[in-house]
């Protein structure tokens, strides 16, 4: 822009020196050089852009930054965590199935003891359930974790083994008299768990998560918005698809392994489509990373609000809706002011070129498309978001 507009500048001093003189060749010049003075067009993208967070900010929606804010509008796919994102991430014990001597009671003091090292939302949920029961926990040694599977531990000497289909077959443990048990619970969206002692299976422990108040109203606005909404969970297909029944979702991607989740975006960026990953753990971190956009659940972890560009603080869905909503609308005030910063130069430069324009006049009407690109941007002040009904 100012090269061309330099150049412009000596054009019209050159034309009008040798036209009508030296004194109007130089007023012609300094009115084209006064008239281009690229504010508006320096204006329009910033303000846009500091309105807009700040809108943000005050609706909850915290955005890292200029890049963040404008890639939202070109989401058109979001890809939600389950556990902690649709759902309220605080599950309870519900179901335990003895298969064995052993009694309910007793099945739920083994798993909350075995539990107590580990940090998933599931093994939390049964602890707090032996608590509440008032069983004393024992002592268990060789925790060990594995992701997407479950957690071995010993306790009182013998092995214990809580986890899913894939733990127990691996460790070859007949599971087949429980099959029906557990897709029952499944069926009924409940994350369902085998429970086996010395390579036998004694039971099952079912728990399950409520789902947010507000899910299904934010996934519904997303669909009318032509957006595509994907579930992605490590839970088995079952209880995924009872659990995305529920909201509206129509694409799962179940028992998806921590660390398979980023993998999963990935492929979906090939599809070339503009992915939104939206979660509230520390394993939804590299997904969240990987996304084009990375929106995490402020009730979530600081790891995950680390690796995000966009951090929901109410941890409400109808925020992913607000955000896209809030960046279009953001773009919209930076095109209208690109345009007529664009337009007032198209049309008064080559009015200053010609002589009609006084400079003093032309500073006037430069200061002026400063503060019409200005105005224009407060209105985003106006902006309002949506609620859940």
């Amino acid at each position: 822009f100012v090269p061309i507009v330099i150049l412009i500048a000596l054009a019209t001093f050159t034309v009008t020196f040798f036209v009508a003189g030296f004194t109007p060749a130089l007023i012609s010049m300094v009115a084209v050089l006064v008239i281009a003075c690229p504010c508006a067009l320096g204006l329009a993208t910033p303000t846009a852009v500091m309105v807009g967070t700040g809108k943000g900010a005050e609706n909850g929606i915290l955005i890292k930054g200029a890049g963040h804010l404008q890639n939202a509008q070109r989401i058109t796919t979001v890809v939600l965590d389950k556990t902690g994102t649709i759902t309220k991430g605080k599950p309870e014990v519900t179901d335990i199935i003895s298969f064995g001597n052993l009694k309910e009671e007793e099945l739920l003091q083994i798993a909350a003891t075995a539990e107590k090292g580990s940090e998933h939302p599931l093994g939390e949920a049964i602890v707090k359930g032996a608590k509440e029961k008032g069983l004393a926990l024992k002592e268990a040694i060789h925790f060990q974790a594995v992701p997407g599977h479950g957690i071995q531990v010993e306790v009182d000497g013998r092995h214990v083994m809580i986890g899913n289909k894939k733990m127990m077959l691996d460790h070859q443990i007949d599971i087949q008299n429980a099959a029906s048990k557990m897709e029952k619970l499944e069926s009924e969206g409940k994350t369902a768990m085998y429970i086996a002692i010395d390579q036998t299976l004694e039971g099952i422990i079912a728990v399950a998560d409520t789902v947010k108040e507000t899910s299904a109203e934010a996934i519904r606005q997303l669909k009318k918005m032509h957006i595509e909404v994907v579930m992605i969970t490590g839970d088995n297909r079952r209880t995924a698809e009872a659990i995305a029944k529920q909201v509206g979702v129509d694409r799962v991607l179940a028992e998806v392994l921590p660390e398979d989740k980023s993998k999963e975006v990935e492929k979906l960026k090939k599809d070339g489509k503009t992915v939104a990953m939206v979660g509230d753990g520390i394993n939804d971190a590299p997904a969240l990373a990987a996304a084009d956009v990375g929106i995490a659940i402020g009730t979530g972890t600081d790891v995950a609000m680390e690796a995000a560009d966009i951090t929901l603080m109410s941890g409400d869905l109808i925020g992913i809706v607000n955000t896209i909503r809030l960046s279009k609308a953001t773009m919209r005030k930076i095109h209208q002011n690109l345009f007529w910063a664009f337009a007032y130069n198209v049309v008064l430069i080559p009015v200053a070129a010609i002589g009609l324009l006084n400079p003093i006049l032309a500073g006037g009407a430069m200061a002026f498309s400063s503060v019409s690109v200005v105005g224009n941007t407060l209105f985003l002040r106006k902006w309002k978001p949506v609620q859940a009904h």
